[in-house]
């Protein structure tokens, strides 16, 4: 009998853009990048479903040539979330497993969990992922993995990350709305960290800031595991915005010029900017358009900031941050990041994985690369070959996901 093939499929449903990757996953496990696109989005709002039909028909047309160049019917896919709903609560769990000489099992783990979720996660919430952080075994702490230990009573200490319901259900209802079934859901900017970061720097303490056209996301990483997810309601399209209302331009052009002539090192030159429009030059002072970027970089740093602090880690990343998105394409951003953060900071560029790969290791597409490996790591890799399209029931919750890291 012919061996299927084994695909996984990364689906970031961003506010400005939708960007999907198909990945070919090997007998050695080995991913390979056989498929990608991108499509402008629609329906959305600071990371936010608000009209079904927009980001639908937006998944329509990105998988459409993603389809075409890996031969994959795209039914499945890891999908990201987003938006300031995601929360990141700190939680404890503990129950009695029986006597000393009872062994610690899978269903031990599950249910200490369920008690770590029990009272701190409102019905109104769905919990996107459980991180374990250590467990304590009839007293002992500090234990990563208690799976055939010995004990009578378990405890844990974790990080619940959740997302508000009705939010949740609507990515899923427009993934389905283009008859794709999401698998797992996953905020954009842990898709992002998995796409960029090593162990190494989850090990020692890093951050991730993941720049969107609406949203930006944060994440924090110590000891190994994820500690905290937060999102700020801003992004690179403020920027724009601030630009064509402040220049008095329309919005293409202000976009040309933030693409075009924002750097992350203000006042090194004076000299006005010139857009070609047509047979017309337009001048812009570069000294509004120095002031404008400047004002909005320094509102967003500032949020994600206050993020950090909340998380009890600013100043206190010894690997310093790391800059994913569209918006981390601004020049010299990185250096702006530096001063702004007081750490080290680095594009985060994902790995170039098979031939195609050198074409999505870019910021931008970090959230839907790692998407996709998170999906080809948990098993749940779609066994197919070129098939008509059926719509599949989504759901399940996100277990244990940075184990994979390990």
């Amino acid at each position: 009998m012919e061996e299927k093939s084994r695909f996984a499929v990364g689906l970031d449903i961003g506010t400005g853009s939708i960007r999907a990757v198909v990945g070919s996953i090997g007998r050695d496990g080995h991913v390979s990048v056989v498929g990608y696109n991108e499509a402008s989005s629609g329906g959305m709002r600071k990371g936010i479903v608000v009209d079904l039909t927009g980001p639908a028909s937006a998944i329509d047309v990105a998988l459409k040539p993603v389809e075409d160049m890996s031969g994959v019917q795209v039914d499945a896919a890891t999908v990201s979330v987003n938006g300031v709903h995601i929360l990141s609560t700190k939680a404890e769990g503990m129950i009695a497993v029986g006597t000393t000489e009872h062994e610690i099992d899978e269903s031990d783990l599950d249910r200490v969990d369920a008690m770590a979720i029990t009272g701190k996660v409102p019905a109104n919430r769905e919990t996107l992922d459980l991180v374990p952080h250590d467990y304590i075994l009839d007293g002992q702490g500090g234990i990563k993995d208690p799976l055939g230990m010995r004990g009578s009573r378990l405890e844990v200490r974790a990080n619940v990350i959740s997302g508000l319901v009705p939010y949740c259900e609507n990515v899923r209802k427009a993934a389905e709305m283009a008859k794709v079934s999401t698998q797992r859901l996953v905020p954009s900017v842990v898709a992002a960290a998995r796409a960029v970061l090593t162990e190494h720097q989850m090990e020692n303490g890093v951050g991730v800031i993941d720049i969107g056209a609406a949203t930006t996301g944060v994440a924090v990483f110590d000891e190994g595991d994820l500690q905290y997810v937060g999102v700020v309601p801003k992004g690179s399209n403020n920027i724009t915005n601030d630009l064509a209302m402040v220049l008095k331009a329309e919005p293409e052009i202000a976009e040309e010029i933030k693409c075009r002539f924002v750097t992350g090192v203000f006042g090194v030159s004076d000299k006005d900017i010139v857009i070609k429009k047509g047979r017309d030059e337009l001048k812009f002072s570069r000294a509004e358009v120095d002031e404008t970027a400047e004002a909005r970089l320094d509102e967003i740093f500032g949020e994600v900031r206050k993020e950090l602090k909340k998380a009890g880690y600013d100043r206190k990343l010894p690997e310093g941050v790391v800059l994913t998105g569209g918006g981390a394409k601004l020049r010299d951003i990185e250096i702006y990041a530096k001063e702004k953060m007081e750490l080290a900071a680095r594009i985060g560029v994902p790995p170039e994985l098979g031939s195609l790969g050198e074409a999505v290791a870019k910021p931008e597409y970090a959230t839907a690369l790692g998407l996709m490996l998170i999906g080809a790591r948990s098993g749940e890799a779609m066994a197919q070959k070129k098939s008509d399209k059926k719509t599949k029931k989504s759901g399940g919750l996100i277990k244990k996901l940075f184990n994979m890291f390990k």
